[in-house]
């Protein structure tokens, strides 16, 4: 009977995440891999193939991750608008807790977009196939939005998703300046007033 292996897959890769956020693909030797997976690398291989093949599954679970915070968070708001702007709001708090765990404020999918651009097209390709994903999931709330008469019938919810999309991709950015918290919440405000133009005024 095979010997059950002495890790948790689920366990390793929140560790494979946490460093990759902090450090970027490159920026990850094995060694560290090893210490943050408490793996050698036989078992780290023979389970993801590659550090590639680690990277790309560590990056698929914090999209996943991620797409499980946006939906828990909006099934707290029937109106849709207001769960996104609240959504942004939220970020941007997170972004200033002085005891964050986060490994890093940025996106970790928007820094592998960046690091990968001339170094690696397999990642660089994931990075945006999972952007597209997120933009989709936005364009389907914005649609819902639509339906229940919070925005006009003409709003073209994929471009307005793009445009949100972007104010995240922004907000987590800027938030590597260690802005105040008091900064960044206003910010956060601020850009979540960019839906108000297109609400539905009853």
């Amino acid at each position: 009977m095979p010997r059950p292996p002495s890790y948790d897959r689920e366990t390793a890769l929140a560790s494979a995440v946490g460093l990759f956020w902090h450090k970027g693909y490159h920026g990850s030797s094995m060694k560290q891999i090893e210490q943050a997976l408490d793996m050698r690398p036989g078992s780290i291989y023979a389970t993801f193939g590659s550090k590639d093949g680690l990277f790309s599954e560590a990056l698929a679970r914090y999209a996943h991750q991620a797409g499980e915070d946006l939906a828990c968070h909006m099934a707290g708001y029937h109106n849709v608008l207001d769960g996104l702007q609240a959504f942004l709001v939220k970020i941007a708090r997170s972004c200033s807790e002085p005891d964050c765990s986060t490994p890093a404020r940025a996106c970790l999918i928007v820094k592998t977009l960046l690091e990968s651009s001339n170094t690696n097209t397999a990642l660089h390709q994931e990075a945006k196939a999972l952007l597209t994903a997120i933009e989709n999931a936005f364009t389907e709330l914005l649609e819902a939005a639509r339906k229940q008469g919070e925005l006009a019938p003409d709003t073209d919810c994929r471009r307005l998703a793009r445009l949100y999309q972007s104010q995240i991709m922004g907000l987590r950015s800027i938030a590597e300046r260690e802005l105040s918290r008091t900064d960044l919440e206003q910010l956060g405000q601020d850009m979540a007033a960019i839906l108000e133009p297109y609400r539905v005024r009853n």
